[in-house]
Formats: C-alpha cells, sequence, structure tokens
C-alpha cells in the first residue's frame, strides 16, 4: 500500500500517513537507512505511540544499530504544527527498545519524520551480555563517515612513501603559492592528477619556467589537504573539513573523482541549516545529483517551511535561472493530484 511507504533522502526518513481513520495501528513498509531496513510504527490509544526499530535480518542481529535520531510529527499544509521529540540515542534491535508518546491526536493527513544524526554498530560484547548501551556505553563504531573512503588502494608501503615525499620535500620541484604561505609538490605527481596542471608543464607557460604555481584562492591549509588527497595521504577528518575548498579546487583543476566525492559527501548530510548554502553551490559547480537532492529535501520532503527565514536572502542572491527551476519544482510537487 502507497500509505506505508516510507521516502528517504540523505539521512532523512519520512512516512506520509494519508488517512489513519479509525485504524489504532499502522506498521510502514521498510527502508533502508545506513546498512540496516527499518521499520515505523504508529498506533493510536490515549496517546499517538510511535516506534522505531531495524527490521529482523543478519545484519541487526550481528551489527545491531545505536541510532542517534530525532522524530518530528506535523499535519500537512503551510499551517502544520509540529511536534518534535527530543535527540534520542539507543541501541535499538526490536520494536520494544523504543517508543515515543505524542499527547495529541492527529485526524487526517499527517506527516512523520525521522532524521538519522549518527548510526553506530553497537560492540557485540555488549549485546551478548545484554546490557544496555546507555547504562555500560563502549567503543561504537559511526559508519558515517566511512573510514579508508578517501584511502587510496595503492599498497601501504607506497602510500607512505608518497607521503614522506610531500612531507618532507624529498626532491620536490614545484613551489606552490598559497593565500597565506607556500608549499612543495611535484609536477610528475600533480600532472598524473590533473590535466589542467598538466598542461602547465607541457606548454610553455608561466609555470613551466619558473616551476611555480600560484593558488591563491585557497589557504595554505587547504591547499595541503588538496595535495594530500593527489597523494592519497588524506585523513576522513580534514577531508569533511575542508570539503567546500576542495570542491572548489577539484572543479577549477579539472580532478574529477575528487569532484565526485566531494559531492556524494555533501550529500549525505543535507540538513535545514545548510540545503540552501548547499543548492548555491550544486548550481555553482553543476553538480546535478546534489542539487536534485536539495531541491526534493526542500520541496518533496516539505522541508522549505523549515527555512522560511532564510529564503527571501536566498533569492535576493541566486541566479534568475536556479530560482525559475525551483518555481518549477513547486508546480510540479504541489500541481493538483
Amino acid at each position: 500500500m502507497a500509505d506505508s511507504k516510507v521516502e528517504t533522502i540523505s539521512r532523512l526518513a519520512q512516512w506520509r500517513i494519508e488517512n489513519f481513520g479509525p485504524c489504532t495501528y499502522k506498521k510502514s513498509d521498510p527502508f533502508k537507512v545506513g546498512i540496516w531496513n527499518w521499520h515505523l510504527t504508529i498506533e493510536k490509544n490515549r496517546y499517538l505511540y510511535i516506534r522505531l526499530f531495524p527490521e529482523p535480518s543478519r545484519a541487526s542481529k550481528e551489527q545491531p544499530p545505536i541510532a542517534r535520531f530525532v522524530l518530528r510529527v506535523s499535519t500537512t499544509g503551510a499551517n502544520r504544527r509540529p511536534y518534535i521529540s527530543p535527540i534520542h540515542e539507543r541501541l535499538l534491535r526490536t520494536s520494544d527498545d523504543f517508543v515515543w508518546p505524542v499527547d495529541s491526536t492527529f485526524l487526517g493527513r499527517f506527516v512523520i519524520d525521522v532524521e538519522f544524526l549518527d548510526l553506530k554498530i553497537c560492540p557485540l560484547n555488549i549485546v551478548s551480555k545484554k546490557l544496555s548501551y546507555d547504562s555500560q556505553g563502549g567503543e561504537a563504531n559511526s559508519i558515517w563517515p566511512t573510514d579508508g573512503t578517501m584511502q587510496s588502494l595503492a599498497a601501504q608501503s607506497a602510500l607512505r612513501c608518497l607521503g614522506r615525499m610531500l612531507d618532507e620535500g624529498i626532491h620536490a620541484d614545484v613551489t606552490i603559492n598559497t593565500a597565506d604561505g607556500t608549499l612543495k609538490a611535484h609536477k610528475a605527481i600533480l600532472s598524473a592528477s590533473s590535466p589542467v596542471f598538466q598542461s602547465m608543464f607541457l606548454h610553455n607557460l608561466r609555470e613551466k619556467e619558473s616551476s611555480t604555481i600560484n593558488i591563491e584562492d585557497m589557504s595554505m591549509e587547504s591547499c595541503m589537504v588538496l595535495l594530500s588527497y593527489l597523494y592519497g595521504t588524506i585523513k576522513q577528518d580534514d577531508f569533511w573539513k575542508h570539503r567546500l575548498s576542495l570542491l572548489g579546487a577539484a572543479n577549477k583543476y579539472d580532478i574529477a573523482d575528487l569532484k565526485d566525492s566531494c559531492e556524494e559527501s555533501l550529500l549525505e548530510d543535507i540538513n535545514s541549516g545548510n540545503v540552501l548554502e548547499r543548492l548555491q553551490e550544486a548550481w555553482l559547480y553543476q553538480l546535478r545529483r546534489l542539487k536534485k537532492g536539495c531541491l526534493m529535501y526542500l520541496f518533496d520532503f516539505g522541508k522549505i517551511y523549515d527555512v522560511r527565514d532564510e529564503i527571501s536572502n536566498f533569492f535576493r542572491q541566486a541566479d534568475r535561472e536556479l530560482m525559475l527551476e525551483m518555481f518549477q519544482e513547486v508546480l510540479v510537487v504541489w500541481k493538483p493530484a
């Protein structure tokens, strides 16, 4: 049934209840977030009870999730009143592990949102001892970001050598001038990574003559992270911190795999606080998937109401073609049934 389907984007799941009617219980179809399939259920008694739990499977048994999440229930339409839960962090294995009572009854159409702030894999020793996550704590590994996403497939010994070449400037033959300092690098590595850099050193350009590249639109710290990506030694935390600077550099120097990685990463954590900025970046760098994801978040998932205070300033700065595309999206989403 369409009424049981849960739509997902990024870390957000949304269940639209068209008509609860006289029912006292309803269960959603399974929906996937992270490595688990999930269910939502609603039960009507004195309160509206909402449960979230993983679908029984090998993954949920061997790698039970610790979910950090927020629930929100709201009626549809412009005047909807949201009921927002506190931030929960629970070890979820069965439908008995979490229930949220909402002191209200909803008639007709309403929407349940689940925003996953983090998902971790619970240590098996905690589960085997039947101890709760809240009382025991423990070392749990987040699935976001995935360890090693940026790591090169080259052998670890080769990566260590490349790291030393960059850090110690071993036989470095090019100087990079950044906004606030200089770095040393190697023409061969830069040329193999970027056709733009390769062109600089192949033709009789200033960079070939002086063995110097000016990258003055990046800080030295951001440029060092760019180089660490090209040398295969980038750390995940550095990548997340400098994603927007890396995206600009990837676009400028035609580093396609880095540009794709930045787009994929920016898609993973869209929220109301960054969606307009992400939409602007998607338009500027022609990121089709990120633009589509932002528009879906705003219009298909109804989050345009959450950015009402920021939207006027956004429209004053946005490109006219982007505003036209947003208007067309409104017409598609809100056209009569």
